[in-house]
């Protein structure tokens, strides 16, 4: 009798889902795996549209890299980055002083994320990583993670916000490695790629004894022959680790020789610094200064912080094979930073600089001063109900059920590193831009119908190699992490799966609650608007310089012909608004623009000094701080910018209206 209900027990523990040892069993509305930046945005979305939401990290830091080191934060155009995502970089700058700032050292970002979880509450399970997925009736029953305790999660939506893409992979979600070959999505900057950015010069000799391929390569050398330009592949583009320094004595940790240090390593940096002895180290090493004395250094020229060729196996490694490809990355530039600031084949001047910099004290002070995020920029690729491709990008393909916006240049760095007449040369690197701003289509956030019915993937979404080189950008990936934790919630409310999920909804609620807190939105009044900007003049409309969205108008006529622009927002509710325009620091730009601002509180006329616009990061243009004001509800107010006393060419590009609390 007793060994009957023994095996009733085991038998209903494991047809609810259970496993032996009592597995917990956790049931919510949503569940967001990866505490990436997008993970932590989805989350919080989700929660504050009213779900309960369990949020799973297979890591102790939230934020990825976005906390990770990537402090200078790559935009493209920051009219691209909307909603909450937007709101991060508010956040950040309200710490730094400012409106918005997209430079910031990796622990203030993290605390920023932090707030994000305090405010909604949001539950996070720390260092669990997936081990199982069931599935049924075509969607995700159940989850099984792996930490402390074992725990099997159940949901009615499922979000993969990881940068491997694991829960797509597990449910059964077609997807792709590598590059595709042009001819498959009827691109040409896809494939192999043979190109002269980040390239070793002619002469470089690739073989250990110069001159001698019998003696075997260098390392990091591969000895594959060159395919075709445009052939696919399943190479992966290459990681590295963005580099938190710091100069200031009294945070500095010394750079000390690494464990498993392999100089031989480094042995092409030394033939290049031979070959041309005019470079710097800021020719080996992106130095970008971060606020406290630090820097976000990223990979630069031929041979840089790029382990090129050493992460093909990555995106579907084992959670083992996974941490030796990041040790191996780790040792490598630790290495690196090491050689450069020591070894006796460094030119003097370059080891000098290199010391002056080290580890900082106060930064991922639970992982020896090092940050713990290696930078996957690509992994798996969701093949979903679209596929977003250069077409995309470049304007030549818009897609109506765009629910965020990409912006930044199509950028894939090195894949190999290979001999070509001779001669080392590395290959993959693509940097195409001249587009703006262009929508990313809700269908590339999905899986196909048959694949799984409950399933969002806005970081590894549905794109061609070339195109998500555009699109996998940290602020991207926040804003349509919000997309689809909206969307999951539509999903949840309709009843519906996410194939079936009302779009038009879920852009309606992108717009009209874009901090999904039920805050009043911000008026954006852009020079595009027919509807709400008028001209007086014939002002010229300009499309590649560096404008807020699509275009600026500009004027270089210096006065000569009196012109002005009239931004008029249309205000929904009474109140004080905070008021900025938007100013690129084009070309002889006028040391004085001349603004008129039109509101409850009367007349004022105010002039921007071109003296006073500080820009910083990878953007042109900056937002400039114009007043608090008060404006009545309807299209009563104006912002004018005008010509007047221009002594050079003078720019009307956005206004943005922030109601005040």
């Amino acid at each position: 009798m007793l060994l009957k209900r023994a095996i009733l027990f085991v038998s209903c523990l494991l047809m609810s889902g259970g496993v032996l040892f009592a597995n917990k069993v956790r049931e919510v509305d949503i569940c967001v795996y990866g505490g990436t930046s997008a993970g932590v945005i989805a989350a919080y979305t989700a929660k504050q549209l009213h779900k309960t939401v369990l949020l799973i990290s297979p890591d102790q830091r939230l934020g990825g890299l976005t906390t990770g080191g990537l402090g200078y934060t790559d935009i493209g155009n920051k009219f691209a980055i909307t909603g909450i995502s937007r709101d991060f970089y508010r956040r950040i700058g309200h710490h730094y002083g400012k409106l918005e700032q997209w430079i910031f050292e990796p622990h203030v970002a993290e605390a920023t994320f932090q707030q994000y979880i305090k405010e909604a509450g949001v539950e996070v399970l720390y260092n669990y990583s997936l081990a199982s997925v069931v599935k049924n009736n075509g969607g995700i029953s159940t989850i099984t993670v792996e930490g402390a305790t074992p725990l099997v999660v159940k949901a009615k939506m499922f979000i993969d916000c990881s940068y491997e893409g694991d829960l797509m992979a597990k449910a059964g979600v077609k997807y792709t490695v590598g590059r595709e070959a042009n001819s498959l999505y009827s691109e040409t900057y896809n494939g192999v790629q043979l190109r002269d950015k980040h390239q070793f010069p002619d002469g470089i000799d690739p073989y250990k004894e110069p001159g001698n391929p019998q003696s075997g390569l260098l390392w990091g050398i591969s000895d594959a022959a060159p395919d075709e330009n445009g052939t696919g592949d399943k190479k992966v583009q290459a990681y590295n680790f963005r580099i938190c320094l710091t100069s200031n004595p009294d945070n500095r940790i010394p750079i000390t020789r690494p464990e498993n240090y392999d100089p031989s390593q480094y042995e092409l940096l030394v033939r290049l610094l031979q070959h041309d002895k005019s470079l710097t180290i800021r020719n080996i090493l992106k130095f970008d200064y971060m606020p406290g004395n630090k820097t976000d250094i990223n990979n630069n020229g031929p041979f840089s912080t790029d382990m090129i060729g050493m992460n093909y196996n990555y995106p579907e490694a084992s959670k083992e094979e996974r941490r030796k490809i990041i040790k191996a990355h780790e040792d490598y530039t630790k290495g690196l930073l090491y050689f450069i600031g020591h070894d006796s084949r460094i030119p003097q001047a370059i080891r000098d600089e290199m010391l002056k910099w080290g580890y900082p004290k106060d930064e991922y002070t639970d992982n020896g001063n090092w940050s713990p995020q290696l930078y996957i920029r690509e992994a798996r690729r969701m093949v979903g109900a679209y596929v977003m491709t250069q077409a995309n990008c470049q304007g030549r393909e818009t897609v109506n059920d765009g629910v965020g916006m990409a912006a930044y240049t199509m950028d894939s760095h090195n894949c190999q590193r290979i001999v070509v007449n001779g001669m080392v040369k590395n290959e993959g690197d693509v940097q195409i831009g001249g587009f703006g701003p262009y929508p990313v289509s809700y269908r590339s956030l999905i899986p196909r119908e048959e694949d799984c019915s409950n399933l969002l993937v806005p970081v590894c979404l549905s794109a061609s190699h070339i195109a998500y080189g555009s699109i996998r950008m940290e602020p991207v990936f926040m804003v349509l992490a919000q997309s689809a934790a909206t969307a999951a919630v539509e999903a949840i409310n309709s009843r519906k799966s996410v194939q079936q999920v009302d779009v038009s909804k879920v852009q309606q609620q992108l717009k009209n609650n874009p901090l999904a807190n039920g805050s009043t939105p911000e008026i954006l009044v852009d020079n595009d608007d027919s509807t709400q900007v008028k001209l007086t003049g014939n002002w010229v409309r300009e499309t590649k310089s560096g404008g807020y969205g699509h275009s600026l108008y500009a004027d270089y006529s210096k006065g000569s012909e009196a012109k002005e622009i009239s931004f008029q927002p249309a205000i929904k509710q009474s109140g004080k608004y905070h008021v900025y325009t938007y100013i690129p620091k084009i070309q002889h730009l006028s040391g004085t623009t001349t603004i008129n601002i039109r509101s409850g509180d009367g007349n004022k006329e105010i002039k921007v000094s071109a003296s006073d616009i500080k820009i910083e990061g990878q953007t042109s243009g900056e937002w400039v701080d114009l007043g608090s004001y008060h404006f009545k509800a309807g299209s009563n107010g104006a912002v004018v910018i005008s010509n007047k006393q221009a002594d050079g060419a003078v720019v009307a590009d956005a206004v943005l209206f922030i109601a005040e609390k």
